[in-house]
């Protein structure tokens, strides 16, 4: 299969520089304090999330009185070209909480927080909760110490914003943290079930998901490195994967449909032919889907693809 040239993810200077330009204009127009000021009786506190995913999250623990805005829920889309606008700019500015992904996931809002340190306050990131800080993979909503870490971060700072609310914000968080657990002690049945188990990954979204489960990622790291830096596959390492995945060198292959390509569309088919299940896995909630829902969603399709329980 011959390589062919992946889309190229937008590069985030211009948009950063428009980010900016407008935190400029509203420390201007205010008091020199960026901090959001303590909201009064009544206010609707705002929450702006980066993607649909950790809007999910934190919409399941923040209750009545509080407004979640995911500024990426386009389920087609893929979140790392996205191009932020001057109202997602806005938004962030004026939220009593930001809470976006990191490890370079996320990099235009990233680059707005940093800008300064008041609105940084104001804000949690996933990647810096995941549970091996050794790891460099930013897919961390699938790994449920970052998860747990992100609803123990959300209840405090709304606590903070509003005590009265305290002990509901901690119902709610204890109760999706032990739903959280429940699905990783099903994702860890997965490899318990069927040890062994291989799969080929089109990108490596699903690390945690896999790690968690048990389930050995047989894609070759010079793939990998190739998706993660947006350049094409060596000819012969995609003659490789080909070659794992029409002879079913592998039990699955996991496909991320938001980053299609032609090479991983000939994957896909070659899997296909050869017998091989696919699993879609995305980067953003499908529409109509809350969080633990696609997660449980995924795990059952990597399960039944591996022939484990359920």
């Amino acid at each position: 299969m011959p390589a062919v040239p992946r889309p190229v993810r937008r590069p985030a200077g211009l948009v950063a520089a428009v980010l900016g330009a407008l935190l400029l204009v509203a420390g201007c127009s205010g008091s020199g304090d960026s901090a959001a000021p303590a909201p009064a009786e009544g206010r609707t506190l705002q929450v702006v999330a980066t993607t649909n995913v950790w809007g999910s999250v934190v919409s399941a623990i923040a209750g009545p009185g509080v407004e979640v805005r995911s500024i990426i829920q386009d389920p087609a889309a893929d979140p790392h070209s996205y191009e932020s606008t001057p109202t997602d700019a806005a938004a962030i500015t004026g939220a009593d909480l930001v809470v976006f992904n990191g490890g370079g996931y996320d990099e235009w809002v990233t680059q707005t927080l940093d800008s300064d340190p008041q609105l940084r306050s104001r804000s949690i990131e996933a990647f810096a909760l995941r549970g091996d800080q050794a790891e460099e993979n930013e897919h961390v909503w699938f790994d449920p110490t970052a998860v747990t870490g992100v609803v123990n971060q959300v209840v405090e700072r709304l606590s903070a914003l509003e005590p009265a609310q305290a002990g509901a914000l901690r119902e709610r968080g204890a109760a999706f943290t032990a739903r959280v657990d429940d699905e990783a002690a099903r994702l860890a049945a997965i490899g318990q079930s069927r040890p062994g188990s291989r799969v080929f990954a089109t990108e490596p979204i699903a690390h945690y998901l896999l790690a968690t489960a048990g389930v050995a990622d047989a894609t070759p790291p010079a793939f990998s490195e190739a998706i993660e830096n947006e350049t094409d596959p060596p000819a012969g390492v995609v003659a490789e994967v080909g070659t794992l995945v029409g002879t079913r060198g592998v039990n699955a292959l996991v496909f991320n449909p938001q980053t299609e390509t032609p090479i991983t569309e000939q994957l896909r088919t070659a899997a296909t032919g050869a017998g091989v299940p696919v699993v879609d896995v995305t980067e953003t909630l499908p529409a109509g889907q809350d969080y633990l829902t696609w997660v449980d969603g995924t795990r059952t399709a990597l399960a039944r693809a591996l022939g484990a329980p359920a």
